[in-house]
């Protein structure tokens, strides 16, 4: 999965031409007033011949539902998923998370986001439980 900042709607042609499938909308609408809402992303990924999944993240952090509905989205995914939230921070965590589900090992999840320039730290916790629960 891919992690970005805030995207426009004009960013979606260049997504698919780069081999995304998805769109991953981890940014509650009416978080910052000039961001685009959620709507606006959707049209544009489906005009761009992308799907779209909207799984806002907002203060109350993340939710099982939330870390499943990843989960299910990336195994099902056909090519390239594209997360974004406003530093992408909330993607790549929500992302650790749903692979820790999933089985994978913490520490290589960790690895991977660090290499991207994400600490997965804050949720680590709840990695090592994913991971425990899947084993």
């Amino acid at each position: 999965m891919l992690a970005s900042p805030q995207i426009t709607p004009g960013d979606l042609a260049d997504a698919a031409a780069q081999g995304v499938t998805l769109v991953v909308n981890n940014r509650p609408d009416g978080e910052a007033p000039d961001e685009p809402q959620g709507l606006e992303i959707e049209a544009a990924a489906h005009a761009a011949g992308l799907d779209y999944l909207a799984i806002p993240i907002g203060q109350a952090g993340f939710s099982e539902p939330q870390v499943a509905a990843l989960a299910e989205a990336l195994d099902a995914a056909e090519g390239q998923v594209l997360g974004y939230c406003r530093t992408g921070t909330r993607s790549t965590l929500l992302w650790a998370l749903a692979q820790a589900r999933s089985g994978r090992d913490p520490q290589q999840i960790a690895d991977a986001a660090s290499e991207a320039g994400y600490d997965v730290s804050p949720v680590r916790p709840a990695m090592d439980m994913f991971a425990a629960r899947s084993a």
